[in-house]
């Protein structure tokens, strides 16, 4: 790529703009749009230009919003045009959703009235709903069409829509009675009737069911598409794999900053401002600064302990690094397990249960090492490496049942699970080790 950059920047400048097309449009039009997106200025705009229609218009729904709104802000209204009337619906939604007002207003004037109508309906459904995430570009039947009849059809509207794998059949009301596979249609006679050979036993969504489950439903079933269905059963779109692998690419990347304690973006790393990135950042770091204190005040509370035996202030990181660790071990594979559908919020009796065995069997090793180490490296007494051990072996097996729990509570308070993630597991378990520790040693030692 970098060394057909560096052929695009020189022949640019020597005006040799029929070699550079012929180079680019061997390329896959994934390719292409990374080009793209690796150019700047004026030069994006000379090799959108230079490539042919047909394979501009899908082009210019892989490269990034940015450049996307570059583009339109340059072009000609007719050049516009000529995209909007050949994106898919889904495509147009998803590039209007990122630009700013005065480039949907450019967009929208150059739409025909029925197209502008349609961008309008698909933009006031919610955000992460179906709504948004389908696409009007299917092939519909009706169950009366023989094999042949559906066939001729497809073959005279198929060249415009987004999938023919999969076709849709209907009765006048345009309510789904059924889905038929390509495959099944090309294999079977030309005069049987499609009523009998289709699909009824199909899974579709109604327009405000959340992309997540969506997603989760694709992941369960295998899907390559899914129909989208109104109140009374009707087929108002489709929704296809390409857009369910990046609603999730999303909804990973969303759930990652989550999980780090930062306030998911959108917008590459590399295109956000410094000053985004720390108010994004800046927030939950203040939160988590903030609720460190109630581990201050437990050790404050506890100072005579430490006066009295100072040696125990040594293990203090030890024990709230261990607790950490494993409480943030058991809310990652439980926020994991929630976000693929594995874990229902029913479960939670099990989770607790099983994460408490699990508890105890690591508790039980950690603190049967750790008293040896003890006693073998510290050269303190036995007392003491019993209260260090025992309230290690406690604190382990609390975190693991407050680490499987919160993101299942969290999840039953419709919050989002990976807010319970390693920063906010840590700093509970921390005041947890704390207390059980301080706890111990008074008991113990008899301070």
């Amino acid at each position: 790529m970098d060394n057909l950059i560096n052929f695009i920047e020189t022949a640019i400048q020597e005006g040799k703009f029929a070699k550079i097309r012929e180079e680019i449009i061997q390329l896959n039009v994934v390719d292409i749009a990374q080009l793209l997106d690796d150019l700047e200025g004026e030069k994006t705009l000379i090799i959108f230009r230079l490539l042919p229609k047909e394979i501009s218009v899908e082009v210019f729904s892989y490269i990034s919003s940015d450049q996307q709104q570059f583009i339109i802000e340059s072009i000609t209204d007719k050049e516009i045009k000529h995209i909007l009337d050949n994106l898919f619906m889904d495509d147009t939604v998803d590039i209007l959703e990122e630009m700013p007002a005065n480039v949907v207003k450019k967009v929208l004037k150059n739409a025909g009235e029925d197209k502008r109508k349609l961008i309008n309906q698909f933009l006031q459904y919610p955000e992460d709903s179906a709504g948004s995430l389908m696409t009007i570009e299917y092939v519909d039947l009706k169950k009366e069409m023989t094999v042949k009849q559906a066939i001729e059809r497809i073959q005279r509207i198929g060249v415009d829509k987004e999938t023919i794998d999969i076709c849709y059949v209907m009765n006048n009301y345009r309510k789904l009675e059924g889905i038929i596979h390509l495959r099944t249609l090309i294999l079977n006679d030309a005069d049987v009737a499609v009523a009998d050979i289709m699909d009824t036993n199909f899974i579709s969504c109604d327009t405000h069911m959340d992309q997540e489950e969506i997603g989760n439903l694709f992941r369960k079933y295998g899907l390559l598409a899914m129909p989208v269905v109104d109140q009374d059963d009707r087929l108002v779109g489709i929704i296809t794999v390409d857009d369910i692998i990046h609603m999730i690419e999303q909804e990973n990347t969303e759930d990652f900053q989550v999980m780090a304690a930062m306030e998911p973006s959108e917008t590459e790393y590399l295109k956000t401002s410094v000053g985004t990135l720390a108010k994004n950042r800046v927030v939950w770091l203040l939160i988590l600064m903030i609720s460190a204190t109630f581990t201050g005040g437990i050790i404050k509370k506890y100072e005579d302990i430490l006066a009295s035996v100072v040696i125990l202030a040594s293990y203090i990181p030890m024990l709230m690094d261990s607790a950490g660790n494993a409480g943030s071990q058991s809310s990652t594979m439980i926020i994991r397990g929630l976000a693929l559908g594995e874990i229902q919020l029913k479960d939670l009796a099990k989770v607790v249960w099983k994460e408490f065995r699990i508890g105890i069997i690591i508790g039980i090793t950690m603190a049967v090492v750790n008293i040896a180490r003890i006693y073998i490296f510290d050269g303190v007494g036995i007392w003491i490496g019993l209260t260090v051990s025992i309230s290690l072996f406690i604190t382990i097996v609390l975190a693991k049942i407050v680490g499987g729990s919160l993101p299942m509570i969290a999840k039953k308070l419709r919050l989002d699970p990976a807010i319970m993630a390693s920063p906010m597991i840590t700093t509970i378990v921390d005041a947890v080790a704390l207390l059980v520790y301080f706890q111990l040693a008074a008991a113990l030692l008899g301070i």
